[in-house]
């Protein structure tokens, strides 16, 4: 937990001295050394094609970084405010609160327990807000801790407000989704939503790309599409869990007869060495 603090703290700070388009695929990094660590401390073993979706996330992490737009840092809240307010990306923030309100009020309660889009769909599109927001907020404490006071303008608080809702509202559907299906097939999928979202968010509210060239943009891309087959392939080759083993017997045990199977005391025996065919 410990470690997971520091690693969420760092990430917020990245937030605020590089681009989104830089930090969120890099996340992917995260999950090599999860299977690294897992490999060797959890005996859990890689499969060969896991180690090509390994290789596949560092080469696309590395033309991203190649190819990564320099970073402008906002030296006020209220520009922040001005970027926010624009409207390209009020269009944006629309759409998403549309399609959330949409997936939450009417797809939710028929198909939110058969279709992993659903639940997923509402946590990628509140984080890409999260994390403009997160991004305003960790501008404006930088700021702060620079002299320049922040806390005072009334937009600090707003961001924060909204920054709280998202995060809420997103772990509430990221945990409906691991508990109504398999972590295995959320992980990658959730993954590639929240990423793909939040770079779009990112490049219309803070305008990433403008001032790069058709060709680093088009390399940033073939980065994220590399780091993003490379998590999938990792995630869909991890090693599963074995079976339950086979040759169960079960029978009932009581001294009256007209009993239910319901009312019986059941013995089971999940080996195959305790019976013979």
């Amino acid at each position: 937990m410990i470690t997971m603090i520091i690693g969420e703290v760092a990430n917020f700070v990245a937030y605020v001295y590089a681009p989104a388009v830089l930090v969120t695929p890099l996340g992917a990094l995260s999950i090599i050394v999860s299977a690294c660590l897992a490999h060797f401390m959890l005996k859990e073993r890689i499969q060969k094609m896991g180690i090509v979706g390994c290789v596949s996330c560092i080469v696309g992490s590395v033309v991203i970084v190649i190819h990564a737009p320099q970073e402008h840092t906002p030296i006020s809240v209220q520009e922040i405010w001005t970027l926010a307010t624009q409207p390209a990306f009020l269009i944006y923030v629309a759409t998403t609160l549309s399609i959330v309100l949409a997936l939450v009020l009417y797809f939710e309660p028929r198909y939110g327990q058969t279709n992993i889009l659903v639940y997923l769909g509402i946590c990628s599109l509140m984080g890409s807000l999260t994390v403009v927001s997160i991004k305003a907020i960790g501008i404006a404490i930088k700021l702060t801790l620079d002299g320049i006071s922040q806390i005072a303008y009334p937009q600090t608080w707003f961001f924060l407000t909204v920054a709280s809702i998202c995060v809420i509202t997103q772990l509430n559907y990221l945990n409906k989704a691991l508990d109504t299906f398999n972590a295995a097939i959320v992980s990658p999928v959730y993954y590639v939503m929240f990423t793909t979202l939040t770079i779009i968010a990112s490049v219309i509210m803070f305008k990433d790309w403008s001032g790069q060239n058709v060709s680093s943009i088009a390399s940033e891309i073939c980065g994220f599409i590399t780091v993003l087959s490379g998590t999938i392939i990792l995630h869909a080759t991890r090693e599963q869990e074995p079976p339950p083993p086979v040759g169960t017997v079960t029978w009932y045990v009581s001294s009256d007869s007209m009993k239910s199977p319901e009312d019986e005391h059941l013995i089971t025996l999940r080996s195959s060495e305790y019976y013979e065919p």
